[in-house]
């Protein structure tokens, strides 16, 4: 057979050929073109808990720190990444790191809380915390989890989206980490000793704290505090972080609007705001836009408190700092809210909104399979050997939490019995009008290592009803391996048949650390999609330290996706 060589058909034939071979090139080059797809990373880092002298408030105390700083680093990450942090205790304490936000899934080992998932880490002892930032983006942080060291030992996390993953708000230009927090001269731990031991609250804190600088006070005129700096023009996204032990703080900057984007590492709808209110454990991201005149502004955190309760007045301040203001150049200030300020309060949290789009949905439970009222009040409690006879403590539904001797999630898993009971009560024993003049005369509280039993992937409904046991408070309530939905809030007692009806269940603020109002409730809703046992407890770490605690345990589902995955080796031991 002769090839054809001069036929019609041999060179339409021969174009096609060329053509497919083009096609095919130009295919290859638009792959190489494209970007990579690219797999979640292993992040690796190490923790060495030790001791370091800081001054502060022109005097000079030992803190304990993670890497000799304060606060302690930053970790980044991007979502569905792994972390494994190597944490080596070189203190005299023991010690547990707490991934406050971090859902966990199925890896209840590396929540943090001590003797609730783990035993804590001795001194000279070693544990490595791995888990997973499964489908989390945002700001969260970490903090120790065992007596009151997390004063000093906190420190950012921030779980940036996966690379070609845009923010569904403006790209900022740069972005800074700003931790709140509070600042005693003298050593906590000597301090909540000796409070215990009194059975009286304890000292309240001598300043407040922005990045680890109360600023110039009246005490310490000369000390320097922390600088924003910023360029003219830019957009900037700030990190907020509440990592003050006892204390909720508003926080302002002189001259500029902030625009929330941002709870919990969950996004909201756009909230413009001047003053944002921030509890303890609570994170909130806003936009900062540099748009006012080059020179430098006044950025303060200073107390929220509507009770009649003693709270560090002291302002924490730092300065905005553009780009080319002169050394000379006057502080523009602020009115700042008083610390009773309410309205300025309740306008901003009833602001805020699930972004609730189509790539982040807000997925309210609509059924409820456990509808569950917890009050939070304080109580008093004999004591012998303390100053008055009795101690203030604190409950849920007038229970105290009893910390066991060994992680609540060990004797779950290997079943050891003894160490708990799973009949918390689903509301309290005693109905009385909560929020009213009138408080029960007897104010002792139940003691009780008490979880309430959760089937997996049920969903809950759980009312928290502050009382005026004592003194009506404000409690932030933070709950360990899920994010929740609030979709109401109000003042006095909840009223089922009123208040449930105006329940915001198509686009309810999402988060993992929710206040309390003074004098009022506060209504979550959340799925029990992770096996394990979860802490829930007010972020007030006095009030954590006098009982106000609790743990709901969540049975394994069916098969191994369902179910949480076996210790680690290195757990440590009690």
């Amino acid at each position: 057979m002769k090839p054809c060589i001069h036929s019609t058909n041999c060179h339409r034939k021969f174009k096609v050929v060329i053509a497919m071979m083009w096609i095919k090139i130009i295919l290859l080059l638009a792959a190489c073109m494209l970007p990579l797809s690219v797999e979640a990373m292993v992040r690796h880092y190490k923790f060495n808990v030790v001791v370091k002298n800081v001054t502060r408030l022109c005097s000079t105390k030992p803190i304990v720190t993670v890497n000799g700083k304060f606060p302690g680093p930053t970790i980044y990450a991007r979502e569905d990444d792994t972390v494994l942090v190597k944490v080596v205790n070189h203190v005299k304490y023991n010690v547990s790191i707490h991934w406050h936000g971090v859902r966990q899934l199925r890896t209840g080992w590396a929540d943090g809380p001590a003797y609730i998932t783990q035993c804590p880490i001795q001194p000279g002892q070693v544990f490595v915390y791995n888990f997973t930032l499964t489908g989390q983006r945002g700001t969260l942080w970490w903090h120790a989890h065992i007596l009151w060291l997390r004063s000093t030992l906190h420190g950012a996390l921030v779980i940036l989206p996966k690379l070609g993953v845009p923010y569904p708000f403006p790209k900022p230009n740069a972005e800074k980490v700003i931790l709140l927090s509070e600042w005693w001269k003298s050593d906590t731990e000597a301090i909540i000793k000796e409070a215990l031991k009194s059975g009286l609250a304890p000292n309240v804190s001598d300043a407040h704290t922005i990045n680890g600088h109360p600023g110039s006070v009246q005490q310490c005129a000369s000390q320097g505090g922390y600088k924003l700096q910023v360029h003219a023009g830019n957009t900037y996204l700030l990190r907020i972080i509440n990592a003050a032990l006892n204390e909720e703080l508003f926080f302002k900057i002189a001259g500029h609007q902030l625009t929330v984007v941002e709870v919990d590492a969950v996004y909201t709808k756009p909230l413009k705001t001047n003053t944002i209110v921030i509890a303890p454990g609570q994170t909130t991201n806003v936009l900062l836009k540099a748009n006012r005149a080059i020179g430098k502004y006044l950025v303060a955190a200073t107390p929220f408190m509507d009770s009649p309760i003693a709270v560090d007045n002291v302002t924490a301040t730092a300065t905005l700092h553009y780009s080319g203001s002169l050394s000379s150049t006057i502080t523009t200030l602020t009115s700042l809210p008083p610390k009773n300020a309410t309205p300025v309060a309740t306008s901003f949290t009833d602001s805020l909104r699930s972004l609730n789009s189509k790539k982040y949905p807000a997925r309210v439970p609509i059924k409820v399979d456990h509808s569950l009222f917890f009050t939070v009040s304080l109580g008093v409690n004999p004591c012998p050997t303390c100053v008055n006879g009795s101690r203030v403590v604190a409950a849920i539904n007038n229970v105290t939490f009893v910390m066991p001797k060994v992680s609540l999630l060990q004797a779950h898993f290997f079943n050891i019995s003894g160490v708990f009971t799973d009949d918390f009560p689903r509301k309290p024993s005693v109905v009385y009008d909560f929020t009213g003049t009138q408080q029960p005369a007897n104010l002792r509280t139940n003691r009780g290592t008490r979880v309430y039993r959760l089937a997996y992937n049920s969903t809950v409904q759980l009312v928290l009803q502050d009382t005026g046991m004592i003194t009506p408070e404000n409690h932030p309530i933070h709950l360990h391996g899920f994010n929740f939905f609030v979709v109401g809030r109000g003042q006095g007692n909840f009223n089922p048949k009123r208040d449930t009806k105006k329940f915001n269940l198509v686009d309810p603020v999402e988060r993992n650390t929710v206040g309390v109002p003074s004098g009022g409730w506060t209504a979550i809703r959340f799925r029990a999609d992770n096996p394990g046992v979860w802490f829930m407890h007010c972020h007030l770490e006095i009030h954590t330290t006098w009982g106000l605690k609790m743990a709901f345990l969540v049975d394994n589902g069916k098969g191994p996706n369902e179910s949480i995955l076996p210790p680690p080796s290195d757990l440590p031991k009690c």
